[in-house]
Order: C-alpha cells, then structure tokens, then sequence
C-alpha cells in the first residue's frame, strides 16, 4: 500500500490556477500578494492539507529555521509564560523552538550548548547558571546569535531582553516604608545571579533615599530548591522554617519584602501560626505576581513581571540578529518595567496597627 503523496506548492497553485512563486508569496506572508487573493490560497492550502516543508526552506534559505531556548525550569510560571509568547512568536516567524532545560545546573548547561551546537540552530535565547561564560563564547564563535534573557552575564558580549528588577524592589521597598512600617526585613534567593542582586540594590536605593537606619533592617537568604527535574524552582517550606525562627524577632509595624510569591506562603503561614495579622500587624509584598496571589486571604501585594513581553521582545530581538548576522551592528539592552499590584497585604496604614481601639 502506498503512502500519501505530499501536497505541494505546485498542487495549490494547479488548483487555483495561478503561479507557484504567488502562491510561496502568498504563504510566506509576503506583500505584492492581495488579502483576497491570500485569503483565497490559503484556504485551498487548508482544503488539500497542505503542511510547509521547513526543511526543504532551510536549504533553500541556509538557515535551520530553529531557535534554540535554554531555561532554568519551566515550571515556573514566569518561565512558562515566557515559553508560550517564544513558541508563538517563533512559529509566526516560521521558526521551530528547540527546548533544553538546566534545572540551574552548570553540567546541564554545558550540555545544552552542545545540543545547540549539534542541532545547528540559527540562534538561541539563554537564561544562564551563572557566572561563567566561555561555553558561551565558544557558541558564538561557531556562528550562533545569542540573546540572553531575563539575567544578564556583563562579561559577555550580546544582547539582552529582561526586567528591571532594580526599579521593581524601589519600588516595592517604597511602598511598604508608605504604608507605615518601621523596620524592614528583605527574603531573597540564595542564588548568585543578576535578578537577585537587581532586587538587593533595588531595596538598599529606597532603604537609603527614605534614611531607613541599619539597625532597622534585616536581610535573609533562602535556600532555593534546584534539585530535581520538574518541580517547583522554590520551596515554600524552606521560606517558611526560616520566617518561624524570624517571626519572634518581627516587631508590629514591620514590612517584609519577598523574592518570589511562592517565597510568600511560607512566610504567611509562620505569620498566621504567630497570632500576627498579614497586612495589618505586618506587611509583605511579593515577586511574580503569580496566579494564587491574588486569592491568597488577605490579597497578596506582589510585583506582576511581563512575562509575554520578554518573550516575544526577545524572540524578535534574535531573528533581527539573525538577519544582520556578521553586520558588527551594537549590541541592544531591553529592559521591561514591572507593576506593583497592591492588595490587602500591604495596603493598611501600619501607624495605628498597635492601637487596635484606635481602628
């Protein structure tokens, strides 16, 4: 028995009676081709079940239409996110994804580059295991466009599509120094990477601009869950046996910035277990702004990172390299803003939070 035959460009254009380099126009999205017309062939395209041949287009074009993605773990929902608009950014490009996931191990990492460079892709877009860069270089030299996303390697010399991290801590610092808190307490990763230090110098601008004295704050490191495969890149348990040794030392009128909202339940839990009141006795805002927050009782008060816009931003950043390959064209840095979405977390007036007759 035989098997189908593929439906060619020549079978559309045979069907609708008009050229093949119309009809490739037409699919391709190129212009000198009607909407009607475009409409038209398309449709026909559908009728036969006609599939694009990437391959045959790679040849034709010398490129492998592949754009290769190196995350940390997609099971965070900033990352998974980002995934989607890169997939469907891609493929509204005609370019296919090639995903590898580094779980923030170097090892992985290394290997993933080899799987770049094994498969030929036209460009890859990174979020690094930092600090060290030579493997990167070393696929830049064998002629692979790199953008990295979301954190940034200084030492390397390529573009970048990310978040300002920086302005999204000031302001959050800003905000709870607001709403009345006296003394400030700063849960962050333990992770040596740029989003990290982004936030800290974000926190320490407002801590200094405000005069908030050193003695009046308190910054904590949680170790971060990177163990295994396809779990949750934080474990709210580890912020939450930290913030029970904590929570004795936590004065009324005392404001607590996380680095992650999965960071946030645990220290919920410890607050709640302490008799103390989340948004009243204390505050906290959190990182993500991930879907629970907002259900979370009281609301919780967390920085909302744009997620799509990195990464179709980012995706279109690298074609465009790709198209200016070798050109010596600078270097580009896109950095998106964060929004503070206030709730119930954060949003009493914590002056009267020790007077509750005064309510």
């Amino acid at each position: 028995m035989n098997s189908p035959r593929r439906v060619t460009l020549q079978d559309i254009a045979t069907s609708v009676g008009l050229s093949v380099n119309t009809v490739s126009r037409a699919l391709a999205g190129k212009s000198a081709v009607s909407e009607e017309t475009r409409a038209m062939i398309k449709a026909e395209a559908d009728r036969l079940g006609y599939v694009p041949n990437t391959m045959a287009r790679s040849l034709v074009l010398g490129q492998a239409m592949t754009i290769g993605v190196v995350i940390t773990n997609p099971s965070n929902p900033f990352y998974s996110r980002m995934i989607s608009a890169i997939e469907q950014r891609g493929s509204t490009l005609g370019y296919s994804v090639l995903l590898v996931v580094s779980e923030e191990n170097h090892a992985n990492e290394l290997r993933a580059v080899e799987s770049m460079r094994r498969w030929g892709v036209d460009g890859a877009l990174v979020v690094p295991v930092q600090p060290e860069v030579d493997h990167w270089r070393r696929l830049v030299a064998a002629g692979t466009e790199l953008v990295l996303v979301n954190r940034d390697l200084p030492e390397l010399d390529c573009d970048l599509v990310g978040i300002d991290y920086e302005r999204g801590a000031y302001q959050a610092t800003l905000h709870l120094l607001d709403s009345g808190v006296e003394r400030m307490y700063l849960l962050e990763e333990d992770l040596a990477i740029s989003t990290v230090g982004a936030r800290m110098a974000g926190f320490d601008r407002a801590l200094t601009e405000r005069g908030v004295p050193a003695e009046s704050v308190r910054v904590l490191r949680v170790p971060t869950r990177r163990r295994a495969a396809n779990t949750l890149p934080w474990e709210p348990a580890e912020a939450y046996e930290l913030a029970q040794r904590l929570v004795a030392d936590v004065p009324p009128r005392s404001g607590i910035l996380v680095g992650n909202d999965y960071f946030a339940l645990g220290v919920y839990r410890a607050l709640t277990e302490a008799g103390r009141r989340v948004g009243e006795d204390v505050s906290v805002v959190g990182f993500g702004d991930h879907p629970f927050s907002a259900y979370l009782d009281p609301g919780l008060s967390s920085v909302r990172l744009p997620a799509e816009q990195v990464g179709t931003a980012a995706v279109d950043q690298l074609v465009a390299r790709i198209g200016r390959r070798g050109s010596g064209a600078p270097r580009t840095r896109i950095s998106f803003p964060g929004e503070l979405v206030v709730r119930g977390s954060s949003n009493h007036r914590q002056s009267t939070a020790a007077d509750p007759g005064s309510r």
